[in-house]
């Protein structure tokens, strides 16, 4: 008889942990993830840094069916030390109706006083700039942004780059026939 009960247990106990992984899986594969892909062509970032957002929810709801722009954007630091994002486009949650935000508001990133602290000295510094990278949902459900600190790239740069990833898809294109 124990070792029934310990046997429907244990079996209860996997169908809930696979449930559950099953729910996480599915849950992170339907949630997009919004890349400042631009960025990574203009600017040679430094360094990453991870930042909660301060939204409203249908903010919230507008970012889950993917609906932001964040070309053009940027963060800036304040006076009083705090860090908001500018320029970002979320779209309006068309099921919000009356009570929707506006695309374009200053959104505050939030970040510890330690943090904002480094960044703003390194801001200082010529050239650099505190640009967002991409915006995500980490497992808890909360919606994160990654932002870099960036310097620009050269023209020269940029054409170096585009250049190099030709010569590689033309490398790819070449042995393609090879590798059947």
């Amino acid at each position: 008889m124990e070792r029934s009960k310990l046997l429907l247990k244990s079996i209860a106990v996997w169908y809930y942990t696979a449930m559950a992984n099953e729910k996480g899986k599915g849950g992170s594969a339907h949630v997009p993830r919004m890349e400042n892909k631009k960025a990574f062509f203009d600017y040679e970032i430094v360094e990453k840094v991870e930042a909660g957002l301060s939204l409203l929810g249908s903010e919230v709801k507008s970012l889950r069916q993917g609906g932001a722009d964040m070309s053009g954007s940027f963060a800036m630091i304040t006076d009083d030390r705090q860090c908001f994002l500018i320029g970002c486009n979320i779209a309006p949650y068309k099921q919000a109706s009356n009570s929707n935000h506006e695309p374009l508001r200053k959104r505050k990133l939030l970040l510890h006083k330690t943090q904002i602290q480094k960044i703003e000295t390194k801001l200082r510094q010529k050239g650099f700039t505190f640009i967002p990278l991409r915006i995500y949902f980490n497992d808890r459900g909360f919606a994160k942004i990654e932002l870099g600190l960036a310097r620009g790239k050269k023209q020269y740069d940029k054409r170096d780059k585009i250049t190099a990833r030709q010569q590689k898809n033309d490398a790819d294109r070449g042995m393609k026939k090879y590798k059947r």
